[in-house]
């Protein structure tokens, strides 16, 4: 069983990449600790920056460091990097063009019975919404080391959603196929296309093992790169499935489920259904509790599958 949460996959190579690229600064806001960046911080101490909790600061700081040239990574709760900085994100981060990589930890409903004050269920729509702003949820440590290996490769703005708590393992160290906002497909099938991102990609895939056990065929793609969306593994995926299935720990409204139904709606029109949080704020509990109560568990998308096919 996995015990290493993506955050600390982010430290892992900023940490052995810091040494020998100094121009990587890290900056946090009152988060070394929930982000696992104090290793960071005490290993490079001339490449960190602790702004406090001043998220707005934290942002507008990482884009002067970006004009200077430096590689900035900004780590905040997703809940607050997403809401209270908003504007620096869209004006000093995207519309400045900076190369920042801002890190919203603890996303989703991860921090749990701190309740909807702290849940981060509208960033993807939020911030998928700023014109030049980038968008991954990626789904295990493994694929959150090959995206940030590639962020630190570019100079275009980003933003990066992980949880707090460790996930299944879906890929290995030896075996994590990874390209630069392309899906990956992990299963093809021809009855169901399940399209997920983030901590939702791990059920669906053990939903199509247990869809399998019925002799439903079923295609699961890892939409890490939810903007700029893989258009081409959607089409190709539905256009096989007599129903779409998307999975997201986000609101029903402007995120993945959002994006993939205009694609599909406008290529190749069919029945596609979200999966998604609702719009209310959720029920108190551990994310493995709240997924399981509204369907958001492999149990609970195998068998949204499995009625949408009947009724085809």
């Amino acid at each position: 069983m996995n015990e290493i949460p993506n955050r600390q996959a982010i430290c892992d190579v900023l940490r052995k990449e810091a040494k020998s690229d100094k121009d990587i600064v890290v900056l946090c806001s009152d988060s070394r600790g929930s982000a696992s960046l104090t290793s960071f911080a005490n290993e490079f101490p001339k490449q960190f920056v602790e702004v406090g909790i001043a998220e707005q600061n934290l942002v507008s700081i990482s884009a002067g460091l970006a004009k200077c040239g430096k590689k900035p990574f900004a780590a905040s709760p997703a809940s607050f990097l997403s809401t209270r900085s908003f504007e620096q994100c869209k004006v000093d981060v995207a519309y400045s063009d900076t190369n920042v990589t801002l890190i919203g930890i603890s996303g989703g409903v991860s921090y749990g019975a701190l309740g909807m004050s702290h849940h981060s269920a509208q960033d993807i729509a939020g911030m998928a919404a700023i014109p030049n702003m980038r968008v991954y949820l990626p789904s295990d440590r493994f694929q959150t080391a090959k995206l940030i290996k590639a962020l630190l490769l570019d100079e275009k703005p980003a933003y990066l959603r992980v949880g707090r708590n460790p996930v299944a393992d879906i890929y290995s160290a030896a075996d994590c196929p990874f390209e630069m906002d392309r899906a990956t497909v992990l299963l093809e099938g021809s009855d169901v296309a399940i399209i997920a991102c983030g901590e939702m990609v791990q059920p669906s895939l053990v939903a199509s093992q247990m869809l399998a056990e019925k002799d439903i065929s079923a295609t699961v793609l890892d939409m890490y790169c939810v903007k700029p969306l893989d258009i081409e593994a959607i089409l190709k995926a539905a256009e096989k499935a007599k129903v779409v299935i998307t999975v997201e720990e986000h609101s029903p409204f402007g995120g993945l489920g959002s994006m993939v139904s205009q694609v599909i709606a406008q290529n190749c029109p069919k029945k596609v259904v979200n999966l998604t949080l609702p719009d209310a704020p959720v029920i108190t509990g551990t994310s493995k509790e709240v997924f399981a109560y509204y369907g958001l568990d492999a149990e609970g998308i195998a068998n949204k599958a499995i009625v949408l096919l009947e009724d085809e």
